[in-house]
């Protein structure tokens, strides 16, 4: 990856190369965080637009306190809260389950070729279990089992990301992926049978 210095050097100065790069190698991982933070994940893509929008408009004033890539999933969550609000006030969440059209996270990436008909439907009910399961709980405790379990962060990153402290984050994550396991044990027994066991707090 480009040195994160040269890269905001080219970000401050306008450099259309250094855009280009940031959108290349983070606009995917934006696009599934917000998929999954939001209640309305159609409405991921302009989200994700607003979240570069963001980017651009603020790089002159990042500071480098935190990586630029914390500082980006920051950005991130916090467009995808506010984009909640609003869907609280004017309008009635939808769950979408379904693969998006124009990006797939990590859960998608499922397929694989010699795997049977069945095989492939029941990778598609794994992973609409999960997002249905992770659409349901507490917005504190998703964004903090997704950062983590799914984003891979580090402890420090996502109480970065979320402003809270270390003991808010592992407590977050405990208690969203026990929350996780009781919804995903609901619609199917095992959970296990599924091959995603929500892991223990470290």
């Amino acid at each position: 990856m480009l040195d994160e210095q040269i890269l905001l050097t080219g970000l401050r100065t306008g450099d259309e190369t250094a855009y280009e790069y940031l959108l290349a190698h983070f606009q995917q991982s934006v696009y599934s965080l917000v998929q999954r933070l939001i209640d309305d994940p159609n409405e991921a893509g302009d989200v994700t637009q607003e979240v570069f929008l963001k980017i651009f408009r603020s790089v002159g004033k990042f500071r480098a306190d935190s990586s630029l890539k914390t500082w980006i999933y920051r950005i991130a969550v916090n467009e995808a809260y506010n984009r909640r609000r609003w869907f609280g006030r004017h309008r009635r969440p939808e769950i979408g389950l379904e693969t998006q059209e124009h990006g797939h996270g990590q859960l998608d990436h499922l397929h694989d070729r010699s795997r049977t008909p069945y095989d492939l439907v029941l990778n598609q009910e794994r992973k609409n279990a999960i997002e249905k399961a992770l659409a349901g709980l507490n917005p504190a405790f998703r964004s903090a089992v997704v950062l983590r379990d799914l984003e891979e962060l580090s402890y420090e990153e996502i109480a970065d990301v979320l402003n809270i402290s270390l003991g808010t984050v592992k407590s977050r994550i405990l208690r969203g992926r026990e929350a996780l396991r009781r919804a995903l044990t609901e619609q199917f027994e095992p959970a296990r049978a599924f091959g995603f066991t929500p892991q223990p707090a470290d």
